[in-house]
């Protein structure tokens, strides 16, 4: 599996009144860590994507520390205008969470979602493991 790792800082503000990091602040360590993957070795997408969906499994609270958290990253389900990022977050040695988005390709100028290109299916081939690599479709 070609997972991309990457490592969020957690802020003060994230926790929540029961002295965890509330859910809500997932969905911007799993944004910042998208952003560093799709940016790590490329320009990004020619037009822009927009999220469709996310899910978020909680398996352990994570109390605020100065250390990051690592993400670690992988592309599933490449279709013709959208793909699935999955996402393990760990703290230390431990995952705290399991997560996935479904992004569309999406063109702003005609406010619409446009296929993929062949640059960047290429790009998301070099995040995928073997199955989804094999398994996307154009």
């Amino acid at each position: 599996m070609a997972r991309f790792s990457h490592e969020v800082h957690m802020r003060w503000s994230d926790m929540d009144a029961y002295r965890h990091i509330n859910n809500s602040a997932y969905l911007q360590y799993l944004e910042q860590a998208r952003m560093a993957m799709f940016f790590h070795r490329h320009e990004g997408f020619s037009s822009g994507t927009v999220v469709a969906r996310h899910e978020i499994d909680y398996l352990r609270p994570v109390v605020y520390h100065p250390e990051p958290l690592r993400v670690e990253m992988w592309i599933e389900q490449v279709r013709g205008a959208s793909f699935v990022v999955r996402y393990e977050v760990f703290d230390g040695d431990s995952l705290a969470a399991r997560a996935a988005t479904k992004c569309v390709t999406f063109d702003f100028a005609i406010d619409r979602p446009r296929r993929l290109t062949d640059e960047e299916r290429g790009m998301l081939r070099g995040f995928a493991d073997d199955a989804g690599a094999e398994g996307a479709r154009s």
